[in-house]
């Protein structure tokens, strides 16, 4: 099988002339490693979030987030949609989440002075499952707390059209540093392309995330990913999405909040209209009454560029 290697993983931007580290075949499975958030900086407690003591922090914005890639589709064209399958995602021994000064919307707290005087680094070990792996494991946020973990990919897309951004700050219809809880193994994402061979990279995978990532990190950690992609010719969609097994997921990123939610639910509308039969009025009504109807809040962090990214999602069991 072929893979990305994990030192080859250290890129910080989505760049539609970068050379391709792998060339694949539709359907082919393979494989990236994938470094934290840190770039393997914080292994322990001790290891502080002070960005004079981090690598790639004298840029702007910060050399964050790596990502491997990219990898080229053999047949994917520009105007072409690209499937992507995650059908694996092994994490590490450990993951870890960093607050501080400046950091996240409690960095300049006053209210409580703990948050903000100070760096915190908090390691939480991960135990194996009944598979022998931590595909299936437990992540131990303290003694007396834990959760199974639920790895997904926090930074993935195809390489723009025109711009060159970064892993940390940049978003878009083609993907980006989005958090989406959903990026998850079973299911599908579906990108537009703008090159061709799609060029895909991802990285900075999550060992578990709650809604809005609050504090700018969720549980970040090293992995490897398994994933197959494949080619939809000459289609047309509005920003990217995901295909769960039981429903449909609409994305969008924008500021303020209400304008990403309205533009994922449109998104969602156009999904409905487009593929699977509802007229327009059917649609609109629908997303309004129907009670399993979600709005996901995936990421709501004020970090340099970053928009907030919200997700509109229906059951497929609604659709004709």
């Amino acid at each position: 099988m072929q893979r990305i290697l994990r030192e080859q993983a250290k890129k910080y931007a989505f760049d539609w002339e970068d050379k391709p580290l792998l060339r694949v075949r539709s359907g082919e499975s393979f494989e990236i490693e994938t470094y934290d958030a840190s770039s393997g900086f914080i292994k322990t407690a001790a290891d502080k979030a002070i960005p004079s003591l981090r690598a790639g922090f004298d840029r702007m914005p910060p050399a964050v987030n790596p990502i491997g890639g990219p990898v080229f589709l053999e047949g994917a064209e520009r105007g072409d949609v690209l499937v992507v399958t995650i059908e694996d995602i092994i994490v590490d021994s450990y993951s870890w989440v960093a607050i501080g000064p400046r950091r996240g919307p409690l960095g300049e707290t006053t209210r409580w002075p703990e948050l903000s005087s100070d760096y915190t680094t908090k390691i939480f070990q991960h135990t194996p499952g009944p598979s022998g792996t931590n595909r299936d494991g437990t992540l131990h946020f303290s003694e007396k707390i834990s959760w199974p973990i639920t790895p997904f990919i926090g930074t993935f897309g195809v390489a723009p059209d025109r711009e060159v951004t970064t892993s940390l700050d940049g978003q878009g219809e083609w993907g980006g540093n989005i958090d989406v809880r959903d990026a998850a193994p079973g299911n599908k994402l579906y990108l537009p392309i703008y090159h061709p061979g799609a060029l895909f990279y991802l990285g900075d995978v999550h060992a578990s995330q709650g809604d809005t990532e609050f504090t700018g990190t969720a549980a970040e950690t090293k992995s490897t990913v398994r994933l197959k992609l494949e080619v939809l010719k000459k289609k047309y969609i509005p920003w990217l999405r995901i295909e769960k097994p039981d429903s449909i997921i609409a994305l969008s990123a924008n500021r303020p909040l209400e304008v990403a939610v309205e533009t994922a639910t449109t998104n969602l509308m156009d999904w409905m209209i487009t593929e699977h039969g509802f007229t327009p009025t059917d649609a609109y009504c629908l997303v309004s009454t129907c009670p399993d109807f979600r709005i996901h809040v995936y990421q709501m962090c004020k970090i340099f560029k970053l928009c907030f990214v919200a997700g509109a999602e229906l059951p497929k069991r609604y659709l004709p």
